[in-house]
């Protein structure tokens, strides 16, 4: 009978140990696992190198070739017994070199960058794709509303890159960034995560000098370097989910990328209007002027017209030279907005009507002007 009871409470703890087996593993146990450290190290390696072989036939370097004017500097002669300075003339040189990244949207050659980029309007440009081929930018649309631009180059079967959500991000989330930093390391692939979301910046570009506000952006601690704007910030699945753009520059680890839902919209624009961006304008060149240096020296607040364009909206609407521009359409033109103007103008659309509010010499004056396209 002892013998047959020993037996039961071997077999009951035999069957006990089986069902344990065929339990889940909680998470303490799995970290607990031999190997299962090194196992999610290769698995997360796996997902980016899946992405970037994927990603990279669709990201290209962006090059500048230009002129530039240096100015007059002093020259020591070293045959000249009075070691007098010989002034030299300014002198012209070209420039040729990478400046940034961009990726594929279309098989037939648009491509999607940073306006900050190509904002030398008297440049020409070029795209050097994965497959080291060259194309010359043929054409370069300039969002007037964020720092986006399309460029468009003579090609065909190109592979477009993958769109994201950028609604859906979330922190910690794995971050790629591909690109061409300082010009000269093209295809250079970092990772991070998703460290912020809805900040505020001012991009640029250290080649162009060109400074723009953005507002609700990624941040992310993947390395972005001058020379990677422009180029995707990717998720774990291959996707773009931002356009990278602008880095801290008193921080480290601190980059900044548009959201990629931002671009869809552009995109869908362009492609709606034909391809181009419809931009309206009034026609005249003005300064900000705040409340203080309104009344140090007896203005007012609003935008103060430098110069009227010929045969533009604003010229017809008889707006002249030193008017203040203080209400635009029922808004308060703000003078502690420097973009404040703008934004209200692009906000409109061309061939609308809109009333302005104009002082000039201590009266207002109420204009009325149509909207048109700007001509680039």
């Amino acid at each position: 009978m002892k013998k047959l009871l020993f037996l039961l409470a071997i077999l009951i703890i035999v069957l006990a140990l089986a069902q344990r087996s065929r339990l889940p593993l909680l998470p303490n146990q799995v970290l607990d696992q031999p190997g299962v450290e090194k196992q999610t190290v290769v698995y997360q390696e796996s997902i980016i190198t899946k992405v970037i072989d994927e990603s990279l036939p669709s990201v290209v370097t962006i090059g500048i070739n230009t002129t530039v004017q240096s100015g007059n500097f002093n020259e020591f002669d070293p045959f000249d017994p009075f070691g007098n300075l010989n002034q030299m003339p300014s002198q012209r040189r070209r420039i040729e070199q990478n400046i940034g990244s961009g990726f594929i949207i279309s098989k037939d050659g648009l491509i999607l960058t940073n306006k900050h980029v190509v904002s030398d309007t008297s440049a020409t440009y070029k795209v050097l794709t994965n497959d080291k081929k060259t194309y010359p930018v043929e054409k370069i649309y300039r969002d007037p509303l964020n720092d986006l631009a399309i460029l468009k180059i003579n090609a065909s079967n190109l592979k477009p890159l993958k769109m994201g959500d950028s609604s859906k991000l979330k922190l910690g989330q794995i971050a790629i960034a591909i690109g061409t930093p300082l010009g000269e390391f093209t295809n250079t692939v970092t990772t991070g995560i998703i460290s912020g979301l809805g900040r505020g910046i001012n991009a640029g570009s250290p080649f162009e000098g060109y400074v723009e506000k953005l507002d609700n952006v990624i941040q992310t601690d993947a390395a972005i370097n001058p020379g990677n704007s422009g180029g995707p910030l990717l998720n774990s699945s291959g996707q773009a989910v931002g356009v990278n753009t602008a880095i801290a520059a008193e921080g480290q680890n601190i980059g900044f990328a548009i959201p990629i839902d931002v671009a869809k919209d552009l995109i869908d624009k362009f492609n709606k209007n034909g391809g181009s961006f419809e931009r309206p304008y009034i026609g005249v060149r003005y300064k900000i002027i705040d409340r203080q240096t309104a009344v140090l020296n007896s203005l007012v607040e609003g935008a103060y017209v430098i110069e009227v364009i010929e045969n533009s909206p604003a010229s017809k609407a008889q707006i002249q030279d030193e008017d203040v521009i203080i209400d635009f359409d029922g808004k308060k033109v703000n003078g502690n907005d420097d973009q404040g103007l703008a934004k209200q103008i692009l906000e409109k659309k061309v061939g609308e009507s809109v009333k302005l509010k104009i002082w000039r010499n201590g009266e207002t004056l109420e204009k009325t002007l149509t909207l048109e396209a700007y001509q680039e």
